[in-house]
């Protein structure tokens, strides 16, 4: 009897199904890509192009930031952060600006918003003529608490895209309340106040990743040390882990 012989067909159906795979998936990326928003769209093709750059092209705020320069972060870089993030963050601070729009010259505003390398970064200034705090006080005004639990507010709607990290700052040259407490103390206790208001209006305690004081050693860029609008609390929201 003639033995049979077995016919190898190979793995050539394995290279021809791999190939089909990668064209469907370029396919899918495509199609996702041309349903994105011009701002999404931009915002990739500034990746592509470098992708050692910020994926914003300018600081958004409701005060001018022509000077400001992106800074990185060894412990959060917005260019890693998904296109999700990144709109989410779009997003927040649009909702943010309209928030405050109230106020109808710019130089009035609480608040500052810049989109950055880290992430989104929130100015909010004690100025003498509407103060955030009362005097030489960690203590809110009725203004102050109104602002934070408004930024509470619009952040504990993505409670699970965002960390934050809590700064107090102010400016140099006044007399330091008593002996025992001076500008780091004071710096210290705004950030903590903060972080506890933002808590009471929705914010996650597991969100809050750092809460400190930096008295006056951290001055704004092009401004006097001893200028008021160094009298701030900075609100730092980074993009990547998410929140259980």
């Amino acid at each position: 009897m003639a033995k049979k012989k077995h016919v190898h067909h190979g793995g050539a159906w394995k290279v021809a199904y791999a190939d089909f795979v990668t064209a469907m998936m370029a396919l899918f990326l495509v199609l996702w890509l041309t349903s994105q928003d011009q701002k999404i769209k931009e915002a990739i093709e500034r990746s592509f192009k470098n992708p050692f750059s910020s994926l914003t092209k300018d600081s958004t705020g409701l005060i001018p930031n022509k000077d400001s320069q992106a800074v990185r972060s060894d412990k959060g870089n917005f260019d890693s952060a998904s296109v999700v993030e990144l709109n989410m963050l779009r997003k927040l601070s649009e909702d943010l600006l309209k928030a405050f729009q109230q106020e109808k010259d710019e130089e009035e505003s609480p608040v500052k918003i810049d989109m950055n390398p880290e992430g989104l970064r929130v100015n909010i200034f004690d100025k003498g003529h509407k103060p955030i705090f009362e005097t030489q006080s960690a203590e809110f005004t009725t203004y102050g608490r109104w602002v934070f639990s408004t930024l509470a507010w619009q952040v504990s709607r993505f409670p699970k895209n965002f960390l934050l990290e809590l700064e107090g700052h102010t400016e140099s040259g006044h007399p330091s309340k008593s002996d025992n407490y001076g500008d780091w103390e004071l710096t210290a206790d705004r950030a903590n106040a903060a972080r506890r208001l933002l808590e009471e209006h929705g914010v996650k305690a597991s969100q809050i990743r750092k809460v400190a004081g930096y008295a006056d050693t951290h001055p704004l860029q092009n401004v006097d040390t001893s200028d008021e609008s160094n009298r701030r609390v900075t609100l730092l929201l980074r993009t990547g882990s998410h929140i259980d």
